[in-house]
């Protein structure tokens, strides 16, 4: 029996017209370098994003200094923040919808991402959700030790709600280190979804039990 659902953020409930990648691109470009958006998403999609800066910078460099690439990141986390304030991020297509459905259904909504408490909080505040309310649960990177692909932020979004084991537990997200996540927290579903980062091709790849177009395919699914 399902009792939670974790879904990813920008690119899975959330559209944010690749702010993100948009903002990476800005800083690492400003640094000295002429990256495309193209470059940037090919070498940093669905990384974390310090390791994302370097496998950028490396396709011109072919050992990047990590004090620079720690000095892009940390104007990168500035920089996205006030993005944020001014990009237009709405709901993806079905979000809320599949929300209200899995609650009806007693299933927990978790979102999970690899950003930090404050962009993630400011995010949800945009798209007025609230823990309680759209959502039960949000955890962040900075919840836990270890980002993605590591199970951490499942495993501690388990532990707050007490639920025991990961076949219990649905994964979904827009990229393969989603897919990942999901696989190595046990669940019984690792779902990648074509609304983001990757395409169907790219997802194939980390064998996920199943790909959706769209976020009301989950429910049949569960």
């Amino acid at each position: 029996m399902i009792k939670m659902v974790v879904f990813d953020m920008a690119g899975t409930t959330v559209d944010e017209n690749n702010v993100v990648y948009k903002t990476l691109q800005k800083v690492i470009n400003e640094a000295g370098h002429n990256f495309s958006l193209a470059q940037v998403l090919a070498a940093g999609a669905c990384k974390e994003k310090l390791q994302a800066i370097k496998n950028i910078i490396a396709l011109e460099i072919s050992e990047p200094d990590d004090a620079t690439a720690d000095k892009i990141y940390n104007l990168f986390v500035d920089e996205l923040a006030k993005a944020y304030d001014s990009f237009e991020i709405k709901p993806q297509p079905g979000a809320e919808e599949t929300f209200q459905l899995l609650k009806d259904k007693n299933i927990l909504v978790v979102l999970n991402t690899g950003y930090n408490e404050k962009t993630a909080v400011n995010i949800l505040e945009k798209l007025q959700w609230e823990t309680g309310k759209q959502i039960d649960g949000l955890i962040t990177a900075s919840d836990v030790k270890n980002n993605r692909p590591n199970p951490d932020m499942i495993v501690l979004a388990m532990q707050r709600f007490g639920i025991e084991n990961g076949s219990e537990v649905v994964k979904v997200g827009d990229s393969i280190i989603d897919i990942e996540e999901g696989k190595n927290a046990g669940c019984s579903l690792s779902i990648g979804i074509t609304t983001g980062a990757h395409s169907y091709e790219q997802l194939a790849t980390a064998a996920p039990d199943h790909i959706i177009h769209h976020l009301q395919e989950l429910l049949p699914l569960i």
